[in-house]
């Protein structure tokens, strides 16, 4: 993998905001949805290299609440809050104009900063994007339910963390779930506090998608039991400049499950 520099970014509130980057040229923020032990280098570890390699600039922050960012306790973890304190940090790292690469919750937050800062953003690349519906509607799909553990207890080890980052992909790429991916996310997912999960808010932001002017790539897989594939159809009825892809065989990790196509795919969009 790429040799990263780091920064850390204070924002709103006394919060940090940490985030790594490799490679030169355009940038591209590549956004980590939520779920324990999450950031943003172990959520595109089969992604940098190759955007690296294209002549990006390979940005990739720990949203509030994650990897090496600030985890504060006793509040609500809104849609807006992990907006408001990505842009603060990337305009701090003197990043003007970007593309957004974002999955499950960091396709929403894409969405919300594409809404907020549209001069900000140059082109949205989403797989599986969430706050389409709303947000009661998640919680009755199945991958919600799997997802349900002792995170944020004593009784929360590593086996079920790697529980949970099997459930996130189709069977089929069950051996892409590895040794250090499991370690390092259980490494983060310890010092998480349970409010990252269970005080999370957000807003259905379907009604607002045809505000967005920007091109938008959505890449989803089949078999996605966290936000389901057919919400694609929320994107092409809604936005003005949208193309989708949908892979079988594919859960909820389409960067990690179909790697070399989503690189491709995406690679050439943002071309």
């Amino acid at each position: 993998m790429a040799n990263f520099r780091e920064a850390t970014y204070p924002v709103a509130s006394g919060y940090d905001i940490h985030l790594k980057e490799a490679g030169a040229g355009p940038a591209v923020v590549f956004i980590h949805g939520s779920g324990p032990g999450a950031s943003g280098a172990s959520n595109f570890r089969q992604n940098i290299d190759a955007f690296a390699a294209a002549g990006f600039r390979v940005v990739l922050p720990d949203l509030i609440g994650y990897g090496g960012s600030s985890k504060p306790e006793g509040i609500d973890y809104t849609l807006q809050l992990f907006t408001d304190t990505l842009y603060d940090a990337l305009r701090q790292h003197g990043i003007e104009r970007a593309s957004l690469v974002g999955n499950s919750l960091g396709g929403a937050i894409a969405l919300q900063m594409a809404l907020d800062h549209p001069e900000f953003v140059e082109k949205l690349v989403l797989m599986a994007p969430g706050c389409v519906a709303e947000q009661e509607s998640y919680f009755t799909l199945p991958g919600i339910a799997k997802m349900r553990s002792g995170f944020g207890g004593p009784d929360f080890n590593i086996e079920e963390q790697r529980r949970l980052v099997t459930n996130l992909m189709h069977p089929d790429s069950a051996g892409l779930v590895t040794d250090e991916l499991v370690d390092e996310r259980f490494a983060v997912a310890k010092t998480q506090p349970k409010d990252v999960i269970v005080r999370m808010k957000t807003p259905n932001l379907a009604p607002r998608l045809g505000e967005i002017a920007q091109p938008i790539l959505v890449l989803w897989g089949l078999d996605d039991e966290f936000c389901p594939e057919g919400h694609t159809r929320v994107f092409l009825e809604n936005c003005r400049d949208v193309r989708t892809v949908t892979f079988g065989r594919t859960g909820h990790w389409v960067q990690v499950e179909r790697a070399q196509e989503f690189n491709h795919y995406s690679i050439d969009f943002l071309r």
